[in-house]
């Protein structure tokens, strides 16, 4: 697997092309859930991508702390071929390695459905916080992952 991690303006068209494919296919197709994927954010991320024999099959969006929220991990989505692999928690771990790097102190968030809080992200380190919320019709919960600090 390489790992690539990107500016928006440092992404070359076939890249973009392929994060947006990639997180369509899982999140508007798989999920048949109809919602504007492009949000307006990619500008101002880092997008971290996993690819595979030339084949783009793991990608994670990196935001920075904005307007009083802590910086955070979204769009993480896996092809669907490449899933029960470990392939989804390599991600995490090299989202998490780039962000910790940077500021071992400072929380990460994330917004996780709900059904994947427990089993995949709170081994991770992640703890739901606040109440569950409806997304896109999809429940989900606001986590946070914030180191031990000694």
């Amino acid at each position: 697997m390489d790992w690539i991690c990107r500016s928006f303006d440092d992404l070359c068209g076939r890249e973009v092309y392929e994060l947006l494919a990639l997180r369509c296919r899982v999140f508007v197709v798989e999920q048949a859930c109809a919602f504007q994927e492009i949000d307006g954010r990619d500008t101002e991320a880092r997008h971290l991508m996993g690819w595979e024999g030339g084949r783009l099959t793991a990608c994670a969006r990196l935001l920075p702390a904005a307007g009083g929220e802590p910086r955070s991990i979204g769009r993480v989505a896996t092809a669907p071929e490449a899933r029960g692999t470990g392939l989804g928690k390599a991600l995490m771990g090299q989202a998490l390695r780039i962000l910790l790097a940077e500021d071992p102190a400072a929380p990460i968030a994330l917004g996780a459905q709900a059904h994947l809080a427990a089993p995949f992200y709170e081994p991770l380190g992640f703890r739901v916080v606040g109440e569950p919320y409806e997304e896109d019709g999809i429940p989900h919960v606001h986590m946070l992952y914030q180191a031990a600090t000694k």
